[in-house]
């Protein structure tokens, strides 16, 4: 994911420092070229001989270290950056970096860089809140830094407070947002449903179907990475929703429904991936409910067709995109979907495919529109997703 990608990370005097070893081996595991510049006093909390022996590359720390590979070493490292994530960051460091100040290796090459810099605070719960810092930390931003906010919980000195450094996962994503891809999708607004509806036939038992929700949060993820502005609308999913999307939850289909049909207007895509249960429980009279009958009658209604509804008020200019999973007569299923529901494109699968349908890390789709048949052959649903993202972008 990141082959070709530079990264850089900037270790300053932090107990936190400990993470980004981890750090640079899950970068490193999705092929990015990992460099890593250290203050002396983070040298203090872990071992540069760590990094090098993670990243195959010198740990620098001194300016005028004599044994480095470019003849101006900050400048060439600046140069081949793709990133910088400076983490832990330091007050001091913060502070001298918002100052304009670079008197050491790290300073030096975080001045030089022309790229994308993220900045990742870590400190004392009452040094974080320091107005000095707050201000500092406000002017790099305004500088165009990305900020990424400190976790609360335990503090190294056994407080409970602000300024607890981010587990890993989450620093790892905000490098993947930055250039994992390239922002194709800038400036389009995506909405995409994941999971599946449950329809309660009493307080304890409902209606549901085997939709793990990962197809739809692969696609969610995949427009972020892309630089969509997405909506997230989850039913119950068996995975969590990516960062950075705006995650609207749900339970029934009308819920689901609501919330979808309430934010399509403003939406440029819409990919309905949720797999949505199609009748819920009508109480009536009539119903039979206890729980101690054994022939329990339940009277059933269909839940309302969201992909129908948002074909039939599609706007000039909107995409709409929807699945199908079938057992039989796919394509023929499928085109007749594509018609009757007015959709741009229909997303094509059998649940009798093998490494397809539910709950599985993969997926064979098809993906037919109006004018076109293109068989996906079996891959990751993240890399599908990105497929079904390139396709619409042509539509």
């Amino acid at each position: 994911m990141l082959n070709g990608k530079t990264v850089v990370l900037a270790v300053t005097g932090s107990i936190a420092a400990y993470k980004m070893a981890n750090v640079a081996n899950m970068l490193k595991k999705l092929g990015a070229d990992v460099q890593v510049l250290m203050t002396q006093n983070a040298t203090q909390f872990i071992n540069p001989v760590t990094f090098e022996t993670l990243t195959s590359h010198k740990c620098l720390i001194d300016t005028f270290d004599r044994n480095f590979q470019y003849s101006v070493e900050h400048v060439a490292l600046a140069k081949a950056a793709d990133i910088v994530l400076i983490a832990p960051a330091s007050a001091n460091v913060i502070g001298k970096i918002a100052g304009g100040i670079a008197d050491d290796m790290l300073t030096t090459t975080v001045m030089a860089c022309p790229c994308k810099k993220l900045v990742a605070p870590a400190m004392n719960h009452n040094m974080l809140h320091n107005p000095i810092v707050e201000d500092n930390i406000k002017k790099l931003a305004a500088y165009g830094y990305g900020i990424i906010n400190a976790d609360r919980g335990m503090l190294a000195n056994g407080d409970i407070g602000d300024g607890r450094l981010p587990e890993e996962s989450v620093l790892v994503e905000h490098i993947l947002k930055e250039i994992a891809f390239e922002k194709d999708l800038a400036g389009k607004k995506i909405l995409v449903t994941a999971g599946a509806t449950r329809e309660p036939i009493d307080p304890v038992r409902f209606i549901t179907n085997h939709s793990s929700g990962k197809m739809g949060i692969a696609v969610a993820r995949a427009a972020m990475q892309r630089g969509a502005q997405v909506t997230l609308v989850c039913g119950h999913c068996d995975v969590k929703p990516p960062m950075f999307v705006d995650v609207v939850n749900v339970m029934t289909a009308q819920e689901m429904f609501d919330a979808v049909t309430q934010r399509a207007d403003e939406q440029d895509i819409i990919i309905k991936a949720a797999a949505v249960a199609d009748y819920t429980p009508a109480v009536t009279a009539d119903s039979k409910l206890k729980k101690s009958d054994d022939d329990m009658k339940i009277d059933l209604v269909r839940t309302k067709d969201i992909l129908k509804t948002l074909g039939e008020d599609k706007r000039e200019g909107q995409i709409i995109c929807g699945f199908s999973m079938e057992t039989d007569n796919v394509l023929e299923n499928s085109r007749a979907k594509l018609e009757k529901k007015n959709c741009d494109m229909i997303c094509a699968n059998s649940l009798r495919t093998q490494g397809a349908g539910f709950g599985t890390d993969t997926n064979v789709i098809t993906m037919i529109t109006k004018d076109s048949c293109d068989e996906l052959e079996l891959m990751s649903k993240d890399d599908a997703a990105h497929k079904i993202l390139d396709k619409l972008k042509t539509l």
